[in-house]
């Protein structure tokens, strides 16, 4: 596939570019060209090198060795802010937008005009991306979803001569990607290049003209990605045969491991969605998906039950665990009742991205085995970091690592690794795959697999209907902080789930389940 400006010098290119951290290196020698208005995908699974290469494009991070062209030209990007001037912008997947402030308030600071008419043009360009995202909203009162919006927009705002996109569609809702997708091609037609990393490969087949896959560290292909198949890519990608996760069904046993009974919950955030009269069971030995649109109430669904949002005072026997009431439990007693938790915001919840893996790992598991008293036992928090590394094949030189060092789906392994090896009874996840690759999805998946079939309570929250597809057994829909009637597997269909995401909770009749 070629654009209308590809008889045009490039815009970008890279000549030998490497990047060695210590003994690893991270980028060995990559050489890639990028022209005027192309749509060019980076493809690699978790830690290939992937966010190095962008950082280095982007100015965070200063190649050991080779050239970065722009227009022809040398260029030494020494920062952010210069490669800005230059006409790169850039999209992290690690959001980087200060909570306490309101959205038009961290736009300002890239794009510096009064606040009344930034207002207006955060409204318009977010409809016409089909964004829309509230300017006076308090970052921390939005989900990841609309967190994401808000850092597309700012860069849009910019109007950069390169755009890098890292993973900009995965906390969208399905119906806001085509829209999304709409504004990237008028980009490109325009002259504007665009590079674009995801992990969903029928994206990258709909909108990209060409692809580079790197293999830890090195290009091993370049491809035009509409010329062969979502399956090739990702064999391309990982380097070996992707398969799905073998999902037999079977019959939950005992009384439910979780219970939720007539939950309601006012934020006090007027921003926040609030949650209505929600009712549903977890069995032990089964998965339930919760699906919706981003900001329709899953967030704070996750938090009321994790025990990070506290239920007015009063309120009795909401949220059983056990047999054990925990409405009004701290995250502690709700972990040590066998609660386990991976939040869909691993960068400020579920970790510390200053401290190492092992002292991450303590965050959740001090009290299984690795502190004696009042101390901690490093030989044995060691073990255990080490064992949640190989689990999942995290990508990182040791226990020792910060995990801000490491690339977020290898990070989003580390989380899902720890929380597992804590041998819940109930294990809630929200977003399990969000920025992972195929190999790793696969991994996450037929682990939450394995675990229902050991007899854990799992409940799934995710904006990925072919993840629940795959996982759940059965499926229950948000709305604007309501929730509907459960589903079982053989009889959701998209189309019902589809509906259902759209407040249609009557639109199948008769694909409702009897009970529970």
């Amino acid at each position: 596939m070629s654009t209308q400006f590809g008889h045009m010098p490039p815009l970008l290119e890279l000549k030998g570019l490497t990047k060695r951290f210590g003994s690893f290196t991270a980028n060995d020698g990559i050489d890639m060209i990028i022209a005027p208005g192309a749509i060019h995908a980076v493809l690699g699974e978790n830690g290939a090198g992937k966010s190095t290469l962008m950082k280095m494009i982007y100015g965070v991070l200063q190649p050991d060795e080779g050239d970065i062209l722009w227009n022809g030209r040398p260029i030494e990007l020494r920062n952010p802010a210069h490669a800005r001037e230059t006409g790169i912008g850039m999209v992290f997947q690690h959001f980087s937008l200060f909570e306490s402030m309101t959205v038009v308030e961290n736009i300002a600071m890239a794009v510096p005009k009064p606040l009344t008419e930034l207002r207006q043009m955060i409204r318009e360009k977010g409809k016409a991306a089909g964004l829309e995202v509230d300017p006076d909203a308090i970052v921390h009162s939005l989900p990841m979803g609309l967190r994401q919006r808000v850092e597309i927009i700012r860069c849009l705002l910019v109007e950069p001569k390169l755009i890098i996109l890292d993973e900009p569609t995965s906390v969208l809702p399905p119906s806001a990607v085509p829209a999304l997708f709409d504004t990237i091609r008028r980009l490109a037609e325009a002259g504007c290049a665009v590079l674009f990393i995801s992990h969903k490969l029928e994206e990258i087949r709909s909108l990209c003209h060409s692809a580079t896959v790197i293999q830890r560290g090195r290009v091993t292909a370049h491809v035009d990605p509409a010329a062969i198949s979502a399956h090739d890519l990702a064999a391309l990608m990982i380097g070996r045969e992707i398969p799905h996760p073998d999902h037999p069904p079977r019959k939950p046993e005992g009384p439910p491991a979780l219970t939720i009974r007539n939950l309601s919950y006012q934020p006090v955030d007027p921003l926040d969605q609030a949650l209505s009269d929600i009712s549903f069971e977890v069995r032990p030995g089964e998965i339930v998906g919760i699906a919706g649109i981003s900001g329709n109430g899953q967030t704070q669904l996750a938090k009321v039950l994790s025990g990070e949002l506290a239920l007015p005072r009063g309120s009795r026997e909401v949220i059983s665990m056990l047999g054990q009431d925990v409405s009004h439990a701290d995250p502690w007693v709700r972990r040590r009742a066998g609660l386990a938790y991976v939040s869909e915001d691993r960068n400020n919840v579920a970790s510390v991205p200053e401290l190492s893996l092992e002292k991450n790992a303590l965050l959740t598991a001090s009290e299984h085995g690795l502190r004696r008293r009042w101390s901690v036992d490093w030989a044995r928090t060691r073990a255990f970091t080490q064992a949640c590394i190989e689990a999942m094949d995290v990508r990182c030189q040791s226990p020792a690592s910060e995990a801000r060092e490491l690339s977020g789906g290898n990070l989003q392994k580390f989380i899902v690794a720890r929380e597992i090896a804590l041998k819940p009874k109930v294990l809630i996840v929200a977003q399990p795959t969000w920025g992972v690759d195929a190999g790793a999805a696969f991994t996450i998946r037929q682990e939450l697999i394995r675990l229902r079939d050991e007899g854990v309570a799992i409940l799934v929250i995710s904006e990925e209907l072919e993840e629940l597809f795959e996982i759940a057994d059965r499926f229950l829909v948000m709305f604007r902080g309501r929730l509907s009637e459960p589903l079982s597997r053989d009889l959701a269909t998209e189309a019902t789930i589809g509906a259902m995401m759209a407040g249609d909770f009557a639109a199948i009749p008769q694909a409702r389940e009897v009970s529970a």
